[in-house]
């Protein structure tokens, strides 16, 4: 179950960008998109969480870090998105943005959370590669060195984001921990957005139905299933499941924006989804010895209960 939520997360994030262009092209500016993003987002998972009505230890310390994750990781990871955006083609941009799932394995690895192992290699290998094939089959692609710098200063935080929330989804519901994260990058952009004079709501009727496509679907829907994936996955199973994310978005660019796709781009994405069956392959356990135990299981998944469904996980 948790590779597939991975994987709804990735398809929600990858029309984010669709959304966002048809926002664009509705009059909504890039600091407007992002505050009403994240303010409706926290608004409808802070009522699915008060709906909830479970009684559960609510660790402080938790909570504060699920704030500074919103404020320190989805605000900054979008500011430097959107202004790297501003200097580099898209393309590229998302190239840079996609060295993330090997920064996260590396990470874990370092930090003792996850096992380097020939099935984890090869799935991150080929994920990585056909992320290349999809990008780099857009051609065009123009090159800025502050903008590239950009690009790997959000891969980076969002790096930090996923080896950081990894300490703290299983101390949380995940709907809980989703509005806490909304809530702090909403806080920030409720800041931010008047001092640059993006505060704007003349855009045109469509685009609040675009925005709300992005609160609703590539938001609450996106960061809920992918927090109950992490729970379930571990982090570098979890951020290499996530390279389906340019595909997805590749995909609905032929279709609604009629963008053609190239074969490189078809091969790219046989690829990615390659990585994911490598990910659900199991070795056969020989007769006596104990199976495998499941990639991407941490020290607190082990403590927790890897197999207990989190509260308000759709399962």
């Amino acid at each position: 179950m948790g590779p597939l939520l991975c994987l709804l997360s990735a398809a929600c994030f990858g029309a984010m960008a669709i959304f966002g262009k048809l926002a664009f092209q509705a009059g909504v500016s890039p600091s407007m998109l992002l505050l009403v993003r994240f303010a409706l987002a926290a608004a409808i998972l802070a009522a699915a969480a008060a709906r909830t009505r479970r009684s559960v230890f609510v660790d402080r310390r938790a909570v504060v870090t699920a704030l500074g994750l919103g404020v320190l990781g989805y605000a900054l990871q979008a500011g430097l998105y959107f202004t790297a955006l501003q200097r580099m083609s898209a393309s590229l941009l998302s190239l840079i943005l996609y060295t993330y799932p090997l920064l996260v394995t590396v990470g874990a690895i370092l930090l003792g959370r996850d096992r380097l192992t020939p099935r984890r290699c090869v799935a991150l290998a080929a994920a990585s590669a056909g992320t290349l094939l999809v990008l780099a089959g857009t051609g065009g692609m123009s090159f800025d060195a502050l903008g590239a710098l950009l690009g790997f200063g959000c891969a980076l935080t969002y790096t930090a984001y996923i080896l950081v929330s990894d300490t703290v989804v299983h101390r949380l519901p995940p709907t809980l921990m989703s509005a806490l994260v909304m809530a702090g990058a909403a806080v920030t952009l409720a800041v931010y957005t008047p001092l640059t004079g993006g505060l704007d709501v003349g855009f045109r009727p469509a685009g609040w139905f675009w925005l709300a496509c992005i609160a609703l679907v590539s938001t609450v829907l996106g960061m809920f299933t992918f927090l109950a994936g992490l729970r379930r996955t571990g982090p570098s199973t979890a951020a290499i499941l996530s390279t389906f994310e340019p595909v997805v978005t590749t995909a609905l660019a032929a279709v609604i924006l009629s963008e053609s796709l190239t074969s490189l781009q078809y091969a790219g994405g046989l690829l990615v989804l390659s990585s994911v069956i490598v990910l659900q392959l199991r070795r056969a356990p020989a007769a006596g010895p104990l199976p495998e135990e499941p990639l991407g299981t941490t020290g607190v998944n082990r403590e927790a209960g890897r197999d207990a469904a989190p509260v308000g996980s759709p399962s």
